[in-house]
């Protein structure tokens, strides 16, 4: 049965979200290295950028689009994993000096200033590998699903994914984008992990048909823009210590931002407007959506 279209304001994760958010918590605790493990160093600075941190707005996406799907949560613990991992060494590689240059994540010092560089950047490749690494061992009856899942995974990674977003992103420092081209450096940099979140989601579940993937992958887009948009907003008018990272930093890096190219009341207008087609794309769901209705109320309401 279809459900109809809301747009409640999500300024906070719901306590539905919050258990989602502790399980994927307590599913990478176990599947990250022991900081006893050797190399110690290495280990300790994998933990250190994955948990304890970060709202888990992936893995809640995963999980999301698995009940949407009609699956359980124990079917897409290992994609919720995957994904945050995924998002942590990307969030470990973009804060290095030779990328945003950031010295705060999460409210607390980035990996290459608690350790070192080079650990660093070890850290955020050993991140990545071990994401791969947990989906291709999931035991599965259904193979081809498996390869579709570390294909997603794959492309959201690479030049047409974060890679090619940051890349989209160190280009345009200093210059003006127009909107065009800002969409798609952020449809690249921020969208396509969450794209590919709900995508593995629902593929976990075992969702094959193709039109509802295809709302999957729509209600992603949507939130990934609208997800952005309300950074770019937060960069303004956030505080600090509310929103883990140096309020102003966009601006002073001359980066840019919806607000620097709409302005604040259209880069509102816009986000609006994208939670409104995500909430659309999930017409052909039922009650069992309703994770991933939040989700994009609260990618346009939240405040941090």
């Amino acid at each position: 049965m279809a459900h109809r279209a809301s747009t409640p304001t999500r300024r906070e994760l719901t306590p539905a979200l919050l258990a989602l958010a502790a399980r994927a918590e307590s599913v990478l605790e176990r599947a990250l290295p022991a900081e006893t493990q050797a190399p110690l160093g290495l280990h300790r600075a994998m933990r250190y950028s994955t948990l304890g941190g970060g709202k888990r707005l992936r893995p809640c996406l995963v999980y999301g689009a698995a009940l949407a799907c009609g699956g359980a949560l124990d079917t897409a613990d290992t994609s919720a994993a995957a994904v945050e991992m995924i998002h942590a060494y990307s969030l470990i590689h973009d804060d290095l000096p030779a990328m945003d240059n950031d010295d705060l994540r999460r409210g607390k010092p980035t990996c290459h200033i608690a350790f070192d560089e080079a650990t660093a950047i070890l850290a955020g490749d050993a991140l990545q590998a071990l994401a791969f690494e947990l989906l291709a061992r999931e035991p599965t009856d259904d193979a081809t699903a498996r390869v579709e899942m570390l294909h997603a995974l794959a492309v959201a990674c690479g030049s047409q994914g974060m890679a090619g977003g940051q890349a989209f992103d160190l280009d345009g420092v200093g210059r003006r984008l127009d909107r065009g081209e800002l969409e798609r450096m952020h449809a690249h940099k921020t969208g396509a992990l969450i794209r590919a979140s709900v995508q593995l989601g629902a593929l976990a579940a075992g969702e094959r048909d193709a039109t509802r993937i295809a709302a999957m992958l729509r209600y992603g887009h949507a939130v990934g823009l609208a997800f952005q948009i309300r950074d770019d907003i937060l960069d303004i008018e956030g505080e600090t210590h509310i929103i883990g990272k140096p309020q102003g930093s966009d601006a002073a890096q001359n980066k840019p931002t919806y607000p620097a190219i709409l302005g604040l009341t259209e880069s509102r207008a816009l986000a609006g407007q994208l939670r409104a087609q995500a909430i659309s794309a999930l017409a052909g769901f039922d009650e069992r959506a309703v994770h991933l209705r939040d989700l994009a109320c609260y990618s346009v309401d939240r405040m941090s």
